[in-house]
């Protein structure tokens, strides 16, 4: 029986490789020019740590699993021996997303963790392909209301997210998929600059700006 010619043949499959290729190295290079927000963002989070403070970060579904991601490199280790630092990820505890997606409704699900959670000086960090996530919106103004300090890893045009927190970081790409490889990135980075930063300095000494 003759083979079926349905399926993608080799050099249609090589286009989709460079295509796709092409697509991640554009997000890449237009992230390229904030790298100064990407520096400062990152030193940031670092001073909320070094100062005792810990931080809080949520997302939904793809954004969810690099919240995750994020705070088992601080907590754990990203590539070097140190202390532990304090990161949670609000989106792994199925108890309560569930008691409070029930009960109250699933916009609430982090706002209410938050406000268990937080105290001044603590920061927020709220990761949104769209910028437009109802619960990490309300994640975010609660955690404004506690004093603490709110940053924004997103995609798109932002969203109305941009403007709720107080520092925003956004991946101008069209496609979900850019977005979140130029996201896990970002978080890789700060990861590193928070270590290096964190262990380099002597006891004491405040993080630069």
């Amino acid at each position: 029986m003759p083979g079926n010619t349905n399926h993608p043949q080799p050099t249609h499959k090589r286009h989709m490789f460079r295509t796709s290729l092409q697509h991640h190295l554009d997000d890449f290079n237009r992230l390229a020019a904030q790298a100064a927000t990407v520096e400062r963002m990152g030193t940031a989070l670092a001073a909320i740590l070094d100062d005792g403070g810990k931080l809080l970060i949520c997302g939904n579904g793809g954004s969810a699993a690099d919240a995750q991601h994020f705070a088992a490199e601080l907590v754990g280790r990203f590539e070097q021996e140190r202390a532990a630092w304090p990161a949670i990820a609000l989106t792994t505890d199925t108890s309560i997303l569930t008691a409070v997606g029930n009960d109250y409704s699933f916009a609430n699900v982090f706002s209410r963790q938050v406000e268990a959670l937080a105290r001044p000086g603590d920061g927020l960090v709220g990761i949104s392909t769209s910028g437009r996530s109802e619960n990490v919106i309300c994640a975010v103004s609660r955690a404004k209301s506690l004093g603490m300090r709110t940053f924004g890893l997103l995609g798109k045009d932002g969203g109305p997210l941009k403007d709720e927190v107080d520092e925003a970081l956004v991946v101008e790409a069209t496609r979900t998929a850019g977005i979140q490889e130029v996201h896990i990135f970002i978080l890789h980075f700060w990861a590193m600059l928070i270590e290096q930063t964190l262990s380099a300095q002597p006891p004491g000494q405040p993080v630069a700006s």
